[in-house]
């Protein structure tokens, strides 16, 4: 279940806050709690995760970084999977990845548990969308199904042997049913 925690701070001030686990977010003023992520939603995460970065960052095209905060506009959020395109990084001078990103990404993913709510994670998606997010998902492991975000475009939903939409600059085809095959582990 998600906690939201009515104590009006800004965006600034939550930024100060020490960071908890569960992850909370930043929206519209409320400090919301994330749900931990269980077995399905780390399974797609992870295997997610590595099948973005094994094509994308030896080649320095992009990266996906599992639960990074990305604080922007007037919200601070933490995408499942925040993919951001190498040149948008915002490296230190010694070239390494910073701790702080004040940036949206450039795909967001996100993977349904149970316990959420939908109409505050598509919020969150259309948030990004919003300010310069080029592509969203909503991975929701109970329906098979992956709802798709574009900017300025009516979201569509991905089943089956659906090719999903992906960054352009991304070789990378999946299907709908490749990554709910993920979450098969014997037999």
């Amino acid at each position: 279940m998600t906690t939201i925690i009515n104590r009006y701070l800004t965006l600034d001030e939550f930024l100060k806050l020490p960071e908890t686990k569960p992850v909370r977010e930043y929206i519209n003023g409320e400090i919301i709690t994330k749900p931990m992520p269980k077995g399905k939603h780390s399974r797609l995460q992870l295997r997610l995760c590595n099948s973005i970065n094994d094509i994308t960052e030896n080649k320095k095209i992009a990266y996906a970084f599992p639960e990074l905060r990305c604080s922007f506009g007037v919200r601070s959020v933490v995408p499942d999977i925040a993919v951001l395109k190498w040149s948008n990084i915002p490296f230190t001078a010694e070239g390494e990845v910073p701790n702080d990103f004040f940036i949206p990404p450039d795909w967001t993913i996100e993977i349904l548990s149970p316990e959420q709510n939908s109409t505050r994670v598509i919020d969150n998606i259309l948030y990004c969308l919003n300010h310069g997010c080029l592509l969203g998902w909503l991975i929701d492991p109970e329906d098979r199904s992956i709802l798709v975000f574009r900017p300025q475009q009516q979201p569509e939903l991905f089943r089956g042997d659906q090719p999903l939409p992906i960054l352009a600059e991304i070789n990378l085809q999946l299907t709908v049913n490749q990554i709910f095959a993920w979450l098969k582990m014997i037999g």
